[in-house]
């Protein structure tokens, strides 16, 4: 949260409330303390209001993990004791392994920043589960390139960017340069909420120092990575809500070894819908697309019109995602959730 208490107040619409948030209240809360989240630990939470930012009081037996940054809350006046979570716009959230319930991520993103490089990070099958995760929370996406000055044409890490979902917007650009908060400034407009995702060492924390315009030793820790094979390493460490130039507000996340797919088939739908649009015209309902006669799919890999690694890419992910997902079981009115990887 890198807003001054001393700052000047903020008005409720610069922080991102809308019509839609304010619907959501009954009569009786008006007078409630409208708080944005800005921090998530284990036993406290910070938020931001009209005032500035504010510590929350927390009842007892919370779990503080149901919460998120970028969360919408009502407090009570004069306590600023939490009362209530108002119902998100988007939530972006992952499954890890073995865990029984999603890790959350953040919630009402308009934009999510998915950050790589133009170096050995950049992997497009990497990039596609960040743009299911994407898609599937209803939050528009775009792909940022950093380190473009450190190759002699990003032209190609763009080209190949572009191709990963229909009219994705892709910008290549130098994280430590000032003029890197120009080309992002579409999308960190006054009231907007942007997060950013991507491995470690990509730059998403210079990147964050820059939109915030962050005076010398005041940002985010920043650390480079290794020539040998440009992985780097965590310098951001939890989840907070920052305040950015243009009057817009980032979401800053670790770095992500690992994002599995789970319960994610919209946004896979999506990102691979020049497959799925497809998929009706074979000849079987049930067609893998893999040997069947009358498979459209495998006619538009034969005619050169869709790239053979797609689907390869899109059949894995289909099934790690299917392995992944819980489903329901049992006679209806008595259902019961079951967990990947374990038995009927």
């Amino acid at each position: 949260m890198t807003q001054n208490p001393s700052d000047p107040q903020t008005s409720l619409a610069a922080l991102g409330w809308s019509p839609a948030l304010d619907a959501q209240l009954a009569a009786e809360e008006q007078n409630l303390l409208r708080l944005r989240v800005a921090t998530v630990h284990r036993a406290r939470m910070t938020a931001m209001g009209a005032e500035g930012p504010v510590k929350l009081s927390l009842p007892a037996k919370i779990n503080t993990g149901d919460y998120a940054v970028g969360d919408w809350v009502l407090g009570e006046p004069g306590t600023r004791l939490l009362l209530r979570r108002l119902e998100r716009q988007s939530l972006l959230q992952r499954r890890t392994e073995g865990a029984r319930h999603p890790q959350l991520i953040a919630a009402n993103v308009d934009t999510l920043f998915i950050v790589t490089s133009c170096n050995a990070d950049f992997n497009p099958a990497r990039l596609e589960r960040y743009l299911a995760l994407c898609a599937e929370a209803g939050t528009a996406a775009v792909i940022v390139l950093t380190k473009a000055d450190m190759v002699d044409d990003a032209a190609p890490f763009r080209a190949q960017a572009e191709e990963l979902q229909r009219d994705l917007p892709v910008v290549t650009l130098n994280a430590k340069q000032a003029e890197a908060a120009a080309v992002l400034a579409p999308w960190c407009g006054t009231g907007q909420t942007v997060a950013l995702v991507g491995s470690s060492g990509v730059g998403k924390s210079t990147l964050l120092n820059t939109l915030a315009d962050s005076a010398p030793g005041e940002g985010q820790e920043t650390g480079g990575i290794r020539d040998s094979d440009a992985k780097g390493r965590h310098t951001t460490t939890s989840r907070s809500l920052h305040a950015i130039k243009g009057g817009g507000w980032v979401i800053d996340t670790p770095g992500m070894r690992t994002l599995h797919m789970s319960d994610a088939a919209g946004g896979l739908d999506a990102v691979f819908s020049e497959i799925t649009e497809l998929a009706p015209e074979c000849r079987f309902r049930d067609c893998t697309h893999a040997h069947e006669p009358g498979c459209a799919v495998q006619a538009a890999i034969a005619r050169g019109d869709l790239d053979p690694a797609r689907l390869d890419r899109w059949r894995k992910l289909s099934g790690e995602n299917r392995d992944n997902t819980p489903v329901q079981t049992g006679p209806r009115g008595n259902r019961v959730t079951r967990m990947p990887g374990r038995k009927r």
